[in-house]
């Protein structure tokens, strides 16, 4: 294996100027160069985690060494709760708090309250919800569900313990993952999904026993291809073991029929358990399957990303994102920044999950890409 490439840009301190906008926001029908509407916002709240998986945080990268955000450069709740609300006018109706690991940012709560009371302009509650690795949601589940928060999403990469202490590699318990699941099922924060990040030849082995495990718990389980998401990961095209192997092996087991997606832009292909008629048991549950490396969802793709310091990102394989935060502390008022953020989404024509398979492999590996622990997954 060749050197991990360590990245010479730091995206925290790089970003696009926002462009101009020649005229206000629209009141409805907010669509990019391709036509894809905005309906999702995910927010990043801190660049921190307590986790070194090697395929986000690898431990050579993220030590002792690296540099974190100061507090300052943070936004605040108050400055994400108004962003929030700006994207909320211009149609987005979901909001996923990503991190880093979210419930490292303190009093994450009073943030979730903000937004929870947010509402579309036909008067409509938005679909908050939280990406978190477990860790700390046994302790913290009533209080997030009690503030606002309506899912939660949790990484999960096996549940043999010694390849799970190894893949977050700071040998943390999958028993403490598993209480955080279940105190999480507990509070109402469902239905809960579990994203398996698979990686060919380190825990594939683990597909079937957590098929196993979540089946018929009403728990989504998710299995997503090993991603070329930033530089530090190291990410070789011979580790990504395909979703349609996967669905082979699954089906060497149990009986799956496919399902229709749930809502447009759905990033998972849905697969339902059968019973003994052959057709989806809602009681057995289903999987979902993310592609975006053998099968690309860009078409639809209706999602945008806002860094913890304020920068918009067009999609997870950006270079560069649209300042924000400097705009705001700028002094802009509420109808600039909407026609502001009208602008970036109106000018967006990424699709680079398309075109992946079209680059030479060299080309692949200089393409310059925003690390997942600064933009969440």
């Amino acid at each position: 294996m060749g050197e991990r490439v360590i990245p010479l840009v730091d995206h925290r301190t790089v970003g696009l100027a926002v462009p101009a906008a020649s005229a206000p926001a629209p009141t409805s029908g907010l669509t990019d160069a391709r036509g894809r509407p905005l309906r999702d916002l995910r927010i990043s709240v801190t660049d921190r985690c307590n986790f070194r998986c090697s395929y986000c945080m690898p431990k050579e990268v993220f030590n002792s060494e690296y540099t974190w955000l100061p507090h300052s450069a943070l936004l605040s709740f108050e400055e994400i709760t108004r962003l929030a609300t700006r994207f909320v006018g211009l149609g987005v109706h979901k909001l996923r708090l990503t991190g880093g690991e979210p419930l490292l940012r303190k009093g994450l709560e009073t943030l979730i309250a903000q937004l929870a009371a947010l509402r579309t302009p036909d008067g409509q509650p938005l679909d908050i919800t939280l990406t978190t690795n477990g860790s700390l949601l046994a302790r913290k589940a009533q209080a997030l569900q009690a503030a606002g928060l309506n899912r939660v999403t949790v990484s999960l990469d096996g549940l043999d313990d010694a390849t799970f202490r190894a893949m977050n590699d700071v040998d943390f318990p999958v028993a403490d993952v598993l209480a955080g699941i279940e105190a999480a099922r507990a509070a109402g924060l469902g239905p809960i999904k579990v994203n398996m990040v698979v990686k060919r030849g380190t825990n594939d082995d683990q597909i079937l026993p957590m098929a196993r495990h979540f089946r018929g718990t009403g728990v989504v389980l998710r299995f997503i291809e090993y991603m070329d998401v930033g530089a530090t990961n190291g990410w070789r095209m011979d580790e990504v073991l395909p979703s349609a192997d996967v669905v082979k092996l699954l089906q060497s087991e149990f009986a799956l029929v496919p399902l229709q997606a749930s809502e447009l832009g759905e990033t998972a292909e849905r697969w339902g358990y059968a019973g003994a008629d052959g057709r989806h048991n809602p009681a057995l549950g289903e999987v979902g399957f993310i592609s975006s490396v053998t099968q690309a969802f860009c078409g639809d793709c209706n999602r945008a990303r806002l860094s913890m310091d304020g920068k918009l990102f067009l999609c997870l394989f950006a270079g560069q994102g649209y300042d924000l935060r400097a705009l705001m502390r700028g002094g802009v008022d509420d109808a600039q920044l909407d026609a502001a953020i009208a602008a970036i989404w109106q000018g967006r024509s990424d699709r680079y999950s398309e075109l992946r398979a079209s680059l030479p492999a060299d080309v692949q590996q200089a393409v310059r890409r925003v690390e997942m622990s600064y933009i969440g997954g």
